[in-house]
């Protein structure tokens, strides 16, 4: 059985399974609540509590539930699963890496944290204007793709009327990006502005962002050099000089 509940914008949807969840709940219930979402708004965020007398799907509902997922794709903003069953918070984990939206498990007793990650903001990017033709990028958080909307407009009116530009980009309190969706996101905002980058200083303090340093500096061909977390004021001088 699948119950629905849709909050007052419509745009996030909970979703309570209980007992033995068949194509029928899928096709009269559930399908039509996100497609109803989805008329309305850009994306949805689903929460799917599942109750502790949840038995599974019957084969229609684990095909229903594919054909689902393939439909709305880049329907979803952010999925949240409520379960205490291992099974169900091993499955979920498992598939949460390929799927193109940030995904969280969360057992019965955390589901109003559950609710709240539904509603907060991952992370943040900011843009901040350094004088002359630096700009400073900081990343925070955990990204999703609305954050890089956002970003790719402070960015452009930065760089209004500018030829090139010199680029501190901050990693120090970057977590990493929600799903394939955040990802493409950060790396369609790069493709779009590369051609005006004129020199880049990474910031941080993890061995992946350093051997991003060296890809860029190969693949860009741009002066790129990493600076640890304590060395932003480097960075930026570094950035200004020359």
């Amino acid at each position: 059985m699948i119950t629905v509940h849709t909050n007052s914008d419509g745009a996030l949807i909970e979703v309570e399974l209980s007992g033995q969840v068949t194509s029928a709940d899928y096709a009269n219930t559930l399908v039509p609540a996100i497609e109803a979402a989805l008329a309305e708004h850009d994306s949805v965020r689903l929460l799917a509590i599942v109750q502790p007398e949840f038995k599974g799907y019957d084969l229609g509902a684990a095909w229903s539930d594919t054909k689902l997922g393939l439909s709305h794709w880049r329907g979803f903003d952010r999925i949240a699963v409520v379960a205490d069953q291992g099974w169900v918070q091993t499955s979920i984990r498992l598939a949460a890496p390929i799927l193109p939206c940030p995904v969280q498990v969360f057992e019965m007793a955390e589901l109003e944290a559950a609710r709240r990650w539904m509603r907060e903001s991952l992370g943040s990017i900011h843009v901040t204007n350094l004088g002359g033709p630096c700009v400073q990028i900081s990343l925070l958080g955990k990204l999703d793709p609305e954050e890089y909307k956002q970003a790719e407009s402070d960015l452009n009116a930065v760089l209004q009327d500018r030829k090139g530009f010199r680029l501190v980009i901050d990693l120090r309190e970057f977590d990493g990006w929600q799903g394939l969706s955040a990802l493409t996101a950060h790396f369609r905002l790069a493709s779009r502005h590369i051609g005006m980058l004129d020199r880049a200083a990474i910031v941080g303090d993890k061995s992946w962002q350093r051997m991003a340093q060296r890809v860029a500096s190969h693949v860009l061909g741009t002066r790129t050099q990493f600076f640890p977390s304590e060395e932003i004021d480097n960075a930026k001088s570094w950035l200004a000089a020359g």
